[in-house]
C-alpha cells in the first residue's frame, strides 16, 4: 500500500550552486550527500516539513538523469512515494495496466530499495516508489 510522498527529486546540473540556491530559498544549512554508484548520480537532500528534497546530479553523461537535463532542462524530475511492499505494488500496477521500469526493486538512496514507473502511465509524472531496506 502507497503511504505518503517521501521525496521529490530535482534534477540540478551543478549540485553545489543547486545547494547554495536551495540553502537561500529554504534556510538549509545541511545537506545529507551521498553517492548513488549504479545510477551514476550525486544527491544533496534536506527536509521541509515531512517531504525530503532530493537535488539530483549526474555523474556521467550517460546517466539517466544527464538525459533528462539533456531534454528537458532542470527541473522536478520525480515524485517518490512510500510503501510498506513494493513488489506487491508493482505486480498490482502492472495488472492494472501500468507500464513499468523497474519490475524489481534496486537499491536506492538514503538506504531505500526503489522502482520507477512509466511517465507514460502517469500522467507524464515519474514516480518512484521506496522502502527502506530490511
Amino acid at each position: 500500500m502507497m503511504q505518503t510522498i517521501d521525496h521529490i527529486g530535482i534534477a540540478v546540473r551543478d549540485l553545489e550552486q543547486s545547494m547554495e540556491l536551495y540553502g537561500r530559498l529554504f534556510g538549509v544549512t545541511t545537506f545529507h550527500r551521498e553517492r548513488v554508484e549504479d545510477q551514476h548520480v550525486d544527491i544533496a537532500s534536506f527536509t521541509v516539513g515531512t517531504v525530503r528534497i532530493e537535488l539530483t546530479a549526474p555523474t556521467s553523461p550517460t546517466s539517466p538523469i544527464a538525459v533528462f537535463l539533456e531534454k528537458r532542462g532542470e527541473g522536478i524530475h520525480h515524485v517518490a512515494v512510500r510503501t510498506d511492499d513494493i513488489p506487491g505494488e508493482l505486480h498490482r500496477l502492472a495488472d492494472d495496466g501500468v507500464r513499468l521500469i523497474d519490475e524489481t526493486p534496486r537499491p536506492g538512496a538514503h538506504n531505500m530499495m526503489i522502482a520507477f514507473l512509466h511517465p507514460k502511465s502517469t500522467g507524464g509524472v515519474l514516480l518512484e516508489l521506496c522502502s527502506p531496506k530490511d
